[in-house]
This record gives C-alpha cells, structure tokens and sequence, in this order.
C-alpha cells in the first residue's frame, strides 16, 4: 500500500521543483550555477525521492488513489514535455534540460527501489551514486573555475568557435552590435542594437563588453554559433551565405536574450557602355551614366553595348600603372563585368584600348 505521508510531501516538492526548472529556461532566471535552476533542481529532487519511495511502500502501488496520482502526474510531466518541445527552435538548451531530468530520475527510482526492496543494499549504492555525483558536481564546477574564462555555461562549446558563416578576411562593410554590461538581467538591453538590417554580403560583428561569456547563436541552432564569447572578444558573421530574410537568434547560455538581423537583397548600378563608344566624338556618350553615385556594399555592373570590345579599368589614361583596384581585362560585346564597392570615396575609370572612353564611381 502507498505511503500517503511519503508521497504529498514528494508530490509538492516535484510539482514546485519542476516548474522552478522550466521557468529558468524560459529565461526568467539566470544560468544553471548561479540562478534558480540549483535551488529548483535540488526541490525536484528530493521531491522526487520523497514521491517514490511513497508511491514503491510495500512494493508496487494498486489502490485506485495511487493509479490515478501516477496518472495524473505523468500527464503533467508529458504535457509540460510536449510544451518544452515545441520551444526547441527558441531553448536550444533543451536537450541538456532533459539530460539533467534524466540524471534526477534514474538515482532516484534505483534508490527508491533498493529502500523498499533491498534494504540491505541500500546503504552501499545510495554511497555510490552520492560518491559519483560528488566527483561529477566537483569536476564540473572545477573545470568552470580554471578553464579558458572560467566561465559556467550548459553547452560544451569552444571558445569563439566558427562555422562556415563565421566571417574571413574581407573588404565588406562592417555593421556592430555591440552586448551591454549586465545584458543577462532581466529588463536590461541584450543587444545593441538588437535588430538591424544588412544588406546581403556585410560582415556583422558582435562585441562582448559584458563582464561574462556568451554566445549568438541562430534560433534555429544550425544556421550559425559563435560558441562562448568572452569577455572583450568579438564574432563576425559573413552573409554572404545567408538568404535574404529576417532571422532571430539568441545567446543560448543566457536563453532571455535575443536579437534579430534581416538580410536585404544586395545593392546593384549599371553602367552601360553604349554603342559607337569605340569612336571618339564630341556628342557620343561613352559610359551612360558617366559618373554614378551608389552606397557602400553596391555592386556595379558595366554592360557592354558596343560592337567593339572594351575595358573597364580604375585610375586615369595618364597613369603609369593604371587598374590598381579593379581592371576588367576585354569585355567582348554582350558580355558584362561587375566590380562592389566597399569604401566611400571617388574612383575614376578608363577603357585601356579606348582612352578617352572616361567614368567615374562615388561611393557615398
């Protein structure tokens, strides 16, 4: 028969453990070590041990009352597991969440077993699995102390890892977000700004100015992930490989802190070279237009109309060494050549075979 003073003790406990738990991950709390997970974790817990050795007294429980205690608190289990299901996208800790629910679960129901029906046992293997733990909660906690930041975090992640989004050495323009002191407090800033839009092709770069590590990891989990950012240490994001379209992402140590970045279709110009520019005339327009005014990040593309091939080369006809930031080589007739633009600035160009073919790109 059930053990009715073991289980509505064991009942509560759970009950208050458990949603402690899930609210943490929601984000209303803090990190695992320092927030309330602890405290709500060690409540399930015992709460737990508590509930079953209540629901095992005498062996396995078949009065109607404990059928449908059982009943009902799996149904709450399930239907809170179903909800957390469907935050994956969102808690991309989950995962750990469920390893930590595991890790409760299992002592608990071997150590519940042994009580009632090996008693005898029960004192060698309650100090096994408190001598595991003990070691396990030392070791981690060692770790977080004396490794690289010294930083507690639930994901194993390297230090500023990269992915094939992270950004290499490139020209493009760079757009910064930067992660205020104290951004994992609820109802401080977590980013700034926390949403931005970028053209298609800019380097996004993130600086950590907050006193502890995090990450910026896509909502999705896959797209891309900085893995821990240390304090003072920055992450580019190139997106060049991303599709134009608005994406969220979060800081998966802390889950409460979120932004959003939208990626716009790159910036385009054309420049055409028209027809008889191979001539040189008073009244033929050679580049149409001549002189274009585009933004940082646009690409422009020279279309060559003529029936005579041409070159699309920076610097002047006086240069000695002309195309020093971009020369086309022969554009035959119908064919095209694009060059982006990345600084603002003034920059004159020339066809080689045509010298008085002139234009002339300013980047503002």
């Amino acid at each position: 028969m059930s053990d009715w003073d073991l289980m509505m003790p064991g009942m509560g406990l759970s009950a208050i453990g458990l949603a402690g738990v899930i609210l943490s991950y929601l984000g209303i709390a803090n990190t695992f070590l320092t927030g309330m997970q602890a405290l709500s974790g060690l409540t399930l817990f015992i709460g737990l041990i508590f509930l079953s050795a209540g629901i095992l007294s005498g062996g396995v429980a078949t009065s109607g009352r404990a059928k449908a205690t059982t009943l009902v608190i799996f149904g709450i289990a399930g239907s809170v597991g179903t909800y957390a299901l469907s935050l994956n996208k969102v808690i991309t800790s989950l995962t750990v969440f469920v390893g930590l629910l595991l890790v409760i679960l299992i002592p608990t129901i071997v150590l519940a077993f042994f009580s009632m029906k090996m008693p005898k046992h029960f004192k060698p293997v309650a100090t096994i699995f408190v001598a595991a733990m003990v070691v396990a909660i030392g070791s981690y906690t060692a770790f977080g102390f004396i490794g690289p930041g010294a930083q507690f975090h639930l994901t194993s992640m390297p230090q500023n890892s990269t992915n094939s989004t992270a950004a290499p050495a490139s020209n493009a323009p760079v757009i910064s977000i930067v992660i205020p002191v104290n951004a994992s407090v609820k109802g401080n800033p977590s980013f700034t700004p926390d949403s931005v839009s970028v053209p298609k092709g800019d380097i996004i770069e993130w600086t950590n100015n907050d006193k502890v590590g995090h990450t910026v990891t896509s909502a999705d989990g896959t797209t891309w992930d900085s893995g821990i950012i240390s304090a003072g240490k920055t992450f580019r994001l190139d997106t060049s490989k991303l599709n134009a379209t608005t994406y969220q992402y979060l800081c998966t140590v802390h889950p409460i802190m979120s932004g959003n970045i939208t990626i716009t279709a790159p910036l385009y110009a054309n420049v055409t070279i028209t027809k008889g520019a191979s001539i040189q005339s008073p009244t033929q327009k050679y580049f149409d237009p001549q002189e274009s005014k585009v933004k940082v990040g646009t690409t422009v593309i020279w279309t060559n109309n003529d029936n005579a091939a041409h070159t699309v080369t920076s610097g002047n006809p006086s240069d000695t060494t002309p195309g020093g930031q971009f020369d086309s080589g022969l554009i035959k007739p119908g064919k095209t050549f694009q060059q982006t633009f990345t600084a603002a600035g003034t920059t004159p160009y020339f066809c080689t075979i045509h010298p008085w073919m002139t234009g002339k790109i300013t980047v503002g």
